[in-house]
């Protein structure tokens, strides 16, 4: 925690402002309930092979010491974590091919592979590949002693404060990739969005659902890559980079926004279709990188008086 006048940046919570730590984990049934990323900052949802999708979540201001299953980096993880600066990178490993632009990278690799299984160690109850769990103040600690230093995490673009004014009341909002899929229900007595994932509650390791006041999808151009996993998928690049458009949730309505992104370096702008600054609610952050137009669920119409009488 950090002292009582410090938000963190990332969500506008009460929170120090500590070093930025990139976990991928990995997003197929048999990795959940997932453990750790209810505690992180931001999460983003990417596609990966097949179809299916895979988590990059951020940490700045807690640091679990269990955070997982840990999965392997992908192309599309450079992009997004250029404008966090020189970040902490936790996965589990990469394609051959791969690794050289994941050396290139303005990152410090603290991959599996680099590190002791007494950071990096295998959770017997669960079956591989999906039971790697990261220990990460013991990672955070050791990169330091070997005098990596981290950035601290700063803004990337999103803003606080109220929000825009022309939004659609909606009761849910379903994101879906060719072989996965989210639903964001609001809950007006909890005041954020309930998570699902494949048509039941998303739940994180100690039973409790996963939510945020915030919830962005972001449309953006998925391609093919150079690169391809080991049985021979091709993998997905989803392009964070140029400008498109976003749909905010927050207060339990859709706001049809603009986003734009000038390089990887640089944070996203979010802005109404007006040309305003599109805040986002205090609370952890979930980015849907997708190229499907979401699906809303709206509340039926209410009966008006006249019209019963009739």
């Amino acid at each position: 925690m950090g002292s009582a006048s410090e938000k963190n940046v990332l969500t506008n919570l009460p929170s120090k402002n500590g070093k930025v730590l990139a976990v991928k984990i990995d997003d197929t049934p048999p990795a959940h309930p997932q453990i750790g990323i209810g505690e992180a900052d931001v999460i983003y949802i990417e596609q990966v092979e097949g179809g299916l999708t895979r988590l990059a979540a951020i940490f700045s201001s807690k640091y679990p010491t269990a955070i997982g299953p840990v999965r392997s980096a992908r192309i599309s993880d450079l992009d997004i974590l250029a404008q966090y600066g020189k970040v902490g990178f936790a996965y589990s490993g990469a394609q051959s091919k791969f690794r050289p632009k994941i050396a290139q990278a303005n990152l410090f690799d603290l991959g599996a592979e680099r590190e002791p299984a007494t950071i990096y160690s295998r959770d017997k109850s669960r079956v591989e590949p999906t039971n790697m769990i990261l220990n990460a103040p013991a990672l955070l600690t050791k990169a330091a002693n070997e005098n990596k230093v981290i950035d601290q995490v700063k803004s990337v673009g999103w803003q606080f404060g109220d929000a825009p004014k022309i939004g659609n009341q909606i009761i849910s909002a379903t994101v879906k990739w060719p072989a996965s899929r989210y639903k964001f229900t609001w809950s007006q007595s909890e005041k954020r969005w309930l998570i699902s994932y494949r048509d039941s509650p998303d739940l994180d390791a100690n039973g409790l659902q996963l939510g945020s006041a915030s919830v962005l999808i972001q449309l953006v151009s998925i391609t093919n890559s150079e690169y391809h996993d080991k049985v021979g998928g091709i993998t997905p690049f989803s392009n964070t980079v140029g400008s498109g458009i976003a749909y905010l949730l927050r207060d339990g309505k859709a706001f049809k926004i603009n986003w734009k992104r000038d390089t990887a370096e640089s944070g996203t702008q979010f802005t109404t279709e007006t040309g305003e600054t599109a805040n986002f609610a205090p609370g952890q952050i979930w980015i849907a990188l997708t190229d499907q137009a979401p699906k809303f669920e709206v509340p039926a119409p209410v009966e008006s008086a006249s019209s019963k009488s009739k």
